[in-house]
């Protein structure tokens, strides 16, 4: 079997994996145990398979943080700038899903957890600059997708789907305008059950796809 003589670059794939709770959009991180960067806090990920697919080895990882498979998950940017990783030549493909946080069920050890995304320690590696950047294509993506509903439970209301967004782009938005753009998706349904409130009970929807992501044009 031929073999190419030029040295051959080690691949990883990272994870930033969203969540919404307690008002905020948090990522997920976990603690390395070994060098480099021991004892700091860095997006998951790791080494692919020789024979394993991107995704597949992103899915993977998902899968071994969170328990959650079957989710919505995009590339995102490749980041190879020599020296970003002391131990040798190392290229990392770096995905962000999004996932509603009652579906989470991270490893149980003080090695991982939630962090708000602007209150996160500094990560190891260039894993800041990633986290940067999926955060800011999120916000991007809600004007003409419907990425946000990834967020989503089973049964929710516009309202929650509405908080979703405000937490997002950090800023409020109409209601009268936003329900109205919403419905007209049509990638939602009304569940037929409502949820009582201090108010007149609340229409509960669900989705019509779940895991889909729609793109408007």
């Amino acid at each position: 079997m031929f073999s190419y003589r030029h040295p051959h670059p080690a691949v990883t794939t990272n994870v930033v994996i969203f969540t919404i709770v307690s008002d905020s959009l948090k990522v997920l991180l976990v603690r390395r145990a070994r060098p480099p960067f021991e004892g700091s806090w860095a997006l998951p990920g790791g080494f692919i398979d020789l024979a394993e697919d991107l995704e597949d080895s992103a899915m993977r990882t998902l899968e071994r943080e969170t328990g959650v498979r079957g989710v919505y998950l995009e590339q995102l940017y490749t980041f190879g700038q020599p020296g970003r990783d002391p131990r040798e030549r190392v290229i990392a493909v770096a995905y962000y899903t999004l996932v509603p946080f009652e579906r989470v069920k991270p490893r149980t050890h003080d090695g991982v957890g939630w962090f708000a995304l602007d209150e996160h320690p500094k990560l190891a590696f260039d894993h800041d600059e990633i986290a940067a950047i999926a955060a800011r294509r999120l916000a991007a993506k809600l004007d003409y997708s419907t990425i946000a509903f990834g967020f989503m439970p089973e049964e929710f209301t516009l309202s929650d789907l509405q908080h979703v967004y405000e937490i997002i782009q950090r800023e409020e938005i109409d209601k009268r305008n936003f329900r109205k753009r919403v419905l007209a998706l049509n990638h939602i349904e009304a569940s037929g059950e409502r949820r009582n409130g201090s108010h007149r009970p609340a229409t509960l929807y669900r989705l019509k796809n779940p895991g889909q992501i729609t793109f408007i044009k």
